[in-house]
């Protein structure tokens, strides 16, 4: 499943750090920390590895 925005994609890229032992879980903030919670490392890695190109910042509501 690919990111549909930059900050989704970095959120997912901060949670597969955590996962890997890379950063302290406690260091999670918000989105990053419920995807931690709730996906596994293979969809994390999906969701993070997505390219940036053409993605926008932030999801619109609409």
């Amino acid at each position: 499943m690919p990111a549909k925005s930059q900050a989704q994609q970095k959120a997912a890229g901060a949670a597969l750090s955590a996962k890997r032992g890379e950063t302290k879980v406690g260091e999670l903030k918000g989105p990053s920390k419920s995807m931690y919670k709730s996906m596994s490392e293979k969809e994390l890695d999906d969701l993070a590895s997505t390219k940036r190109k053409g993605k926008p910042e932030h999801k619109s509501e609409s």
